[in-house]
């Protein structure tokens, strides 16, 4: 049998070793990552007293008080700021992955005078540093009478130029010129060649638009920074930050 040593009827072993190099590398690498979310974890498990006074990775007994502490604080404002963050990394990824989706597809398989320039008009957003922005963005928005409101939020991170970048490459390589045309000569519609057709083929790459928008806008804090300042909308981000500014001011907010 091809691919197997004479006489024993067993793959050689030497390209299983090999992989489990690449393997071990990975594991090494998730653990390093995964050892500072195991530490917050055990750290929430103690009370301040025990935070520095215990081992690093035993449990404590403050689950409950700290706990408490939290609902109490400010009659649960931090799960207000959590369910604010949902709102808008959760909506805000999927309106930016249905307009990734459909600027994606359109770069991506239509044949049209312009669409290189386009293209490249948009990755220069991908250069731009938040911070650049952020200004302009709220001088919009203020014109809008749009600021501190959710929608001072979502707006901006609609449209993502990484996440039209991303849909446009898959696009072109998952969805066959053929299979369009094949579409047009049954009599189906461009949207309907686009739902029907092309979306499940794009599919695969439209998740991983939405997490990378979703980790981008859960972990934005500039953004949030500028735009509210009523903290019944602020994400968690920005309430955590908040959160401790009060508690360097006022250190008798710090147990230990």
């Amino acid at each position: 049998m091809a691919g197997t040593a004479p006489g024993t009827g067993r793959a050689p072993a030497g390209p299983r070793r090999t992989a489990l190099i690449p393997t071990l590398t990975l594991l090494l690498g998730a653990l390093y990552c995964l050892l500072p979310v195991a530490w917050v974890v055990v750290a929430s498990t103690k009370s301040g007293s025990e935070l520095f006074s215990t081992f690093t990775f035993w449990p404590g007994t403050g689950f409950t008080g700290n706990l408490s502490d939290l609902n109490a604080y400010r009659d649960g404002v931090y799960w207000t700021w959590m369910g604010n963050s949902a709102l808008y990394a959760g909506l805000g990824a999927l309106l930016s992955t249905c307009v990734s989706a459909v600027s994606g597809y359109a770069l991506g398989v239509y044949r049209f005078r312009g669409r290189e320039t386009l293209f490249n008009v948009l990755l220069t957003g991908v250069l731009m540093p938040p911070v650049i922005l952020a200004v302009p963005q709220y001088l919009l928005l203020a014109q809008a009478d749009l600021t501190d409101s959710y929608l001072s939020v979502l707006l901006p991170q609609i449209l993502s130029p990484y996440g039209v970048y991303l849909a446009r490459t898959y696009a072109a390589a998952s969805v066959p010129s053929d299979v369009v045309e094949a579409g047009r000569m049954d009599g189906a519609g461009e949207w309907r060649i686009f739902t029907r057709v092309a979306l499940p083929m794009m599919l695969p790459g439209l998740v991983t638009v939405f997490l990378f928008q979703f980790v981008a806008i859960w972990n934005n804090f500039l953004l949030p920074y500028i735009m509210l300042s009523d903290d019944e909308k602020f994400p968690i981000t920005l309430g955590l930050h908040t959160l401790l500014k009060q508690g360097a001011n006022a250190p008798a907010l710090a147990p230990w």
